[in-house]
């Protein structure tokens, strides 16, 4: 800043601040973790103090997010706003978008397999249940054809119908529990 002063037209307080803001922006596109020192030189300012001030107003402002780290005297950075783009800087954006989207088909299509492979797993699943319940069917039906061409008897279900006479049996004398 200081070598352009002379071409440069004198700046209002706002606008001074805001160019303070914005270059504080550029720095942190390029580096998460800018060093105070670093901060200084490119903002021309030599107090710490207005330093801290200038990016915590920055940060209340919504310009930056992030935090001052004073005990390794850097700021470190979450998220900036956005800057102008360069006209160098479209073919790096180009390529960035050109990834995402590649990444974005080779999710889709893997979820394409997936809901296929599910689907076929479903279809197995219901020919073998049809299947099982067609099995279910014939069999209730060989056993209702069994059942109805033959009429059950007594000796079919496993019941003596033998005439037993009941005067030749002799009670059984039951023994007692009583010692001697």
């Amino acid at each position: 800043m200081a070598e352009h002063k002379g071409r440069l037209p004198d700046l209002s307080p706002a606008a001074l601040k805001k160019l303070k803001h914005l270059t504080v922006v550029s720095l942190a596109a390029k580096n998460k973790r800018i060093p105070y020192k670093d901060l200084q030189e490119q903002l021309d300012m030599g107090n710490l103090r207005e330093l801290e001030d200038l990016i915590i107003e920055a940060i209340y402002a919504g310009i930056i997010q992030g935090k001052l780290d004073q005990n390794n005297q850097r700021l470190e950075v979450e998220y900036t706003i956005g800057r102008d783009i360069r006209a160098e800087a479209v073919p790096d954006i180009i390529n960035v978008l050109q990834e995402w989207c590649d990444g974005c088909e080779t999710v889709l299509v893997n979820i394409e397999d997936q809901i296929n492979k599910a689907n076929k797993y479903r279809e197995t699943r219901l020919k073998t249940k049809q299947k099982i319940q067609e099995e279910v069917e014939n069999i209730k039906k060989a056993i209702q054809a069994s059942s109805s061409s033959q009429e059950p008897n007594d000796a079919d279900m496993g019941v003596d119908t033998r005439e037993v006479d009941v005067s030749s049996l002799k009670p059984v004398k039951k023994q007692s529990k009583m010692k001697g």
